[in-house]
C-alpha cells in the first residue's frame, strides 16, 4: 500500500494519475494547503520541502522499511520503476523520457504557475497597473513553451515515443490553460495529444481523485493568501 499525500491541484494530479494508470493500490492522505497542513511538523519529516504530493510506499521492492518520495517528479520515476512501466529501461529511451519529465519540472510547471498566479491570484489583492508586467511575463513564456510542445507533437501521439511519465508529468499543466492565458486551438498538435490523453480512463480518475476536498476554489480570505504566498525560512525552522 502507498500512502499519497495529495492535494487536488496539477501537481497532485500527476502522481494520482500515475497510480491509476499502473493499477497500484494507494490510500489518499489530504493535506490542505488552504490551511496550512503542508506545515505541520509530521508532513515535513515525509517532504522537507513543504510541498505536496509526497508518498509513503510500505511495500517497497526488496522489502525493508518504508521509502518516502517527495517532488513530483522524483514519485513519477519511483513509482514508473517500481511498477515497471511508462519508462523505458534502454539507456536512450530512458533519458527520452526523463528529458520532458524535467522539462516540465523546470519549466512548464514554474511558468504556468507563475502564469496563473498574476493573472488569477493577484488581482484580488493588487491594483491592475501592478501586475502588466508579471502576466505578460509569464502568460508569454507559456506561450512560447507550448510552442516548443506543439512542434514536438507534429510528427508523434506521445511526448516521448510510447505514452510515458512524461505526458502524465505534462498533461495536468495544460489543463488550466485557460488561466494562463492561452488558446489551445494556437496549438493544433497540443491540443489534439491535450484531448486524447484526457479520454484515457486512468487520467478521467486521476483527475477526479479528491475533487470534493476543493469546494471553494480561488484564495478568498487574507489568512489563505499568508499561507499561501507568504512564506518565508520561517515556516521550516
Amino acid at each position: 500500500m502507498i500512502d499519497l499525500h495529495y492535494w487536488p491541484t496539477p501537481n497532485g494530479w500527476k502522481i494520482s494519475i500515475m497510480l491509476e494508470e499502473c493499477g497500484l493500490p494507494y490510500k489518499l492522505v489530504p493535506v490542505n494547503i488552504g490551511t496550512g497542513e503542508q506545515f505541520k511538523p509530521e508532513f515535513l519529516k515525509i517532504s522537507p520541502n513543504n510541498r505536496m504530493p509526497a508518498i509513503v510506499d510500505h511495500e517497497p521492492a526488496g522489502g525493508g522499511a518504508a521509502v518516502t518520495v517527495f517532488e513530483s517528479g522524483a514519485i513519477l520515476q519511483y513509482l514508473a520503476e517500481k511498477a515497471g512501466k511508462f519508462l523505458p529501461k534502454d539507456l536512450r529511451g530512458k533519458y527520452e523520457v526523463l528529458q520532458w519529465v524535467n522539462w516540465q519540472m523546470g519549466g512548464l510547471g514554474p511558468m504556468a504557475g507563475q502564469a496563473n498566479h498574476f493573472n488569477m491570484y493577484a488581482p484580488q489583492f493588487n491594483p491592475p497597473e501592478q501586475l502588466t508586467y508579471g502576466q505578460a511575463r509569464y502568460s508569454n513564456e507559456v506561450n512560447r513553451l507550448f510552442g516548443v510542445l506543439n512542434k514536438r507533437l507534429a510528427d508523434r501521439p506521445f511526448v516521448a515515443g510510447d505514452y510515458s511519465i512524461a505526458d502524465m508529468a505534462i498533461w495536468p499543466w495544460v489543463v488550466g490553460f485557460k488561466n494562463f492565458g492561452q488558446k489551445l486551438e494556437d496549438f493544433p498538435n497540443l491540443q489534439k495529444w491535450f484531448e486524447e490523453m484526457g479520454k484515457r480512463p486512468a487520467v478521467v480518475k486521476g483527475k477526479a481523485t479528491g475533487a470534493e476536498l476543493r469546494q471553494t476554489p480561488g484564495i478568498n480570505t487574507d489568512e489563505q493568501r499568508r499561507i499561501l504566498f507568504g512564506q518565508t525560512a520561517s515556516v521550516v525552522r
